[in-house]
């Protein structure tokens, strides 16, 4: 199993975060805090009518206190649940929303490239993560 400790999960959680955070536009909330791909996450999850454990989970969390600290939790949660191309293809199923979130460049614009990612994320689901949520 993957644990907190591998090398390969820092990687791996680092390349995800760069995919989700590329060419995502600049959005702001009502008191001027920037949106992350969290928003787009919940936002996305909240559109499919799915009550998502990981959201909720990640929103229970009182320690973190950034949209870029709930969306890495919500990473690692996914992970660990094997819910991570599950959750990610719900949110990218509205080409609407997608266009609203992201700039052109983003690879989740492409219908190609969207389900390469996604292909290779359900590969995941087959390793088994151990991780401190």
């Amino acid at each position: 199993p993957v644990t907190d400790g591998s090398r390969e999960l820092h990687s791996l959680c680092a390349q995800l975060e760069f995919l989700l955070q590329f060419d995502l536009k600049e959005k702001r909330t009502f008191f001027g805090q920037r949106k992350d791909y969290w928003d787009f996450l919940c936002q996305g999850l909240a559109r499919c009518r799915q009550e998502h454990e990981g959201i909720h989970f990640v929103t229970s969390l009182d320690k973190l206190k950034t949209p870029v600290g709930r969306g890495r939790a919500f990473l690692r949660y996914c992970l660990v649940h094997r819910q991570l191309a599950e959750s990610l293809q719900l949110c990218l199923l509205d080409p609407e929303s997608l266009c609203e979130w992201y700039y052109a460049r983003s690879p989740f614009l492409s219908s190609k490239r969207r389900a390469e990612i996604l292909c290779s994320l359900y590969e995941l689901d087959c390793v088994t993560f151990h991780l401190a949520l």
